[in-house]
């Protein structure tokens, strides 16, 4: 089977899971459940499918929207699943001893799953933005910018709380600073009388040390002379 949308005139994306190991009427049954469904209800539907079909089928579908979303810079809420189909592959030939020395042959089927995403039209996105309106919700990029900015408001006010608390603390340890040094000095002003005293002892016997010198070499030549 092959692709009825051309991707080249519409919004969208493909993707081809080549060689899966099961048959082609297995995967059919799961994908005709998906088809022209819209994402999130292809999603639960592939969530709560038995068939173990499902699961390779999902993991197809997610690939798309990725590639529509990183390649075609496309919004997953937008998408829908446009087509998808299970071509045959090669078959695997096994064999399976019997009684009597026979042998039958076990057939072990591939096939090739391709699914296809693409934009729905203007008409579908303005009603379900009516309807997103009328019951208050937001969509996944909405819901997705207001936590960025929920997270960017938060971060700027513990950076702000942050730099106010350094600043309290350098304030703090200089008023300490200061009311040490205040202290130390109102601690010990004896001391400092004391030094101030003695300092000016020694200034005053320094003084008068040269004067009794003077006199004694007067004493002295007077001696000699009277002699």
């Amino acid at each position: 089977m092959s692709g009825l949308i051309d991707l080249d005139e519409v919004a969208g994306a493909r993707s081809i899971h080549k060689f899966a190991r099961l048959s082609a009427s297995k995967a059919r049954v799961v994908l005709d459940l998906i088809r022209d469904e819209d994402l999130d209800r292809a999603r639960e539907e592939l969530q709560f499918c038995d068939r173990g079909a499902a699961m390779v089928v999902s993991k197809v579908l997610e690939s798309a929207v990725s590639n529509a979303e990183n390649n075609e810079n496309l919004s997953a809420e937008e998408l829908y699943v446009a087509e998808c189909w299970a071509d045959e592959g090669p078959t695997l030939k096994r064999w399976r001893p019997r009684a009597r020395g026979r042998a039958t042959r076990i057939n072990k089927r591939t096939c090739h799953i391709t699914v296809v995403v693409a934009q729905l039209s203007e008409e579908e996105l303005e009603m379900r933005a009516a309807q997103m309106a009328a019951s208050g919700r937001r969509n996944a990029d909405a819901d997705r910018a207001a936590r960025v900015a929920a997270s960017k408001e938060t971060e700027e006010e513990t950076a702000s709380d942050e730099a106010e608390i350094v600043e309290e603390e350098l304030d703090s340890t200089n008023t300490k600073s200061g009311d040490e040094t205040a202290a130390e000095q109102n601690e010990h002003p004896e001391q400092d009388l004391e030094q101030g005293n003695e300092s000016n002892d020694s200034q005053l016997s320094d003084e008068a040390e040269p004067e009794t010198s003077d006199e004694n070499t007067e004493a002295d030549q007077q001696d000699e002379k009277g002699a």
